[in-house]
């Protein structure tokens, strides 16, 4: 591990207990997070996108927002689901809150994950063509958008007011091809990210099952994933991240909320969308063991970026507070891995 960051689900909810009543607590509460993990040293602030749910939904005015706030964190997203987007004005975005962060977007992509709506981007518009699934649209969609983020081509110039010829969109941001990720959840989708020149962007979820842990079949997917990349011929270096639910307990607090940990140490196998899926454990516990636990973590020992899970609606106080127990207790016993 090179560097940690957090991964806001941005849940808010008006119920007791509650310290995100509102969307725009969550907003801004997010961008407050951000910046105080930029203080505490970590690497990263990256937010879920869900739509029609309780939860952050339309990520470029929160990422611009962060990015006039801090001057070194990365921000992103993890992930935007491509089905719902229009690729040419998602470039637009994504390139002008990169120009605006000074080079720090770190943009992850997907198909999306299970809904609370049926076929929600049907409703914004977008069915797929006959004989076409949605992953299908949404790999479609990825692939128009980065060309459109690469400078190429997109409409017809009009003759009448310049040469003629195809014209890219505006602004582009250089660098910024290099820096979308592939929301993968099976060892098959992580080849197919390192084909199209997509870093990796692994979570608690893989929606594939071999019997054997999760840690296992994550650090599988990732050798998938960089010999895939090698075959490829790409001119630079891929990212993977990974993500995990992490909760030192330090303080009466901490242990009133998450316990010991003990009932949420295991994975866990169910079906998701008619598929067997494996879910990834929790650690929750004292620093020290927490640390042990995760040092074994083969997935965590092959990724560059760690991204903690943070529960995001016991406020910036309380986890920024985690987050600091982490930096402080735990990540020193991973840094020097890779």
């Amino acid at each position: 591990m090179q560097g940690f960051g957090f991964l806001s689900f941005g849940h808010w909810r008006a119920v007791p207990g509650s310290r995100v009543r509102t969307a725009a607590d969550a907003l801004r509460q997010t961008v407050e997070l951000a910046v105080a993990a930029e203080e505490l040293g970590a690497a990263g602030a990256y937010v879920r996108v869900h739509h029609f749910a309780r939860q952050l939904a339309s990520p470029f005015p929160l990422l611009a927002a962060i990015a006039l706030r801090t001057s070194r964190i990365e921000m992103g997203t993890g992930v935007i689901d491509m089905r719902y987007e229009n690729p040419l004005y998602m470039a637009e975005e994504a390139a002008a809150t990169d120009l605006l962060s000074g080079g720090r977007l770190q943009l992850g992509v997907s198909r999306g994950s299970p809904e609370t709506v049926i076929n929600g981007y049907e409703t914004f518009g977008y069915t797929p063509a006959p004989g076409r699934t949605a992953a299908d649209e949404a790999r479609a969609k990825t692939a128009q958008f980065l060309r459109a983020i690469e400078g190429a081509g997109i409409a017809p110039a009009d003759p009448r007011r310049g040469p003629a010829g195809l014209v890219p969109i505006q602004p582009q941001s250089p660098g910024l091809r290099q820096r979308i990720w592939w929301g993968s959840g099976t060892r098959d989708t992580a080849r197919w990210a390192a084909q199209q020149g997509l870093n990796l962007m692994s979570s608690t979820l893989l929606t594939e099952d071999t019997g054997v842990p999760f840690h296992e079949l994550q650090a599988e997917q990732i050798r998938v994933f960089r010999s895939a990349w090698a075959e490829a011929g790409w001119s630079w270096t891929p990212r993977v991240s990974v993500s995990r639910s992490v909760v030192p307990i330090t303080t009466d607090e901490d242990r009133a909320y998450f316990g010991d940990g003990r009932e949420e140490s295991q994975d866990q196998v169910g079906l998701l969308e008619g598929a067997v899926a494996r879910f990834g454990r929790s650690y929750i516990g004292e620093p020290d063991v927490v640390a042990e636990e995760l040092a074994r973590d083969e997935a965590v020992r092959l990724a560059d970026t760690l991204l903690i899970t943070v529960p995001n609606m016991l406020g910036v106080e309380y986890n920024a507070r985690l987050l600091e127990s982490f930096a402080k207790y735990v990540a020193p016993s991973l840094s020097h891995e890779s």
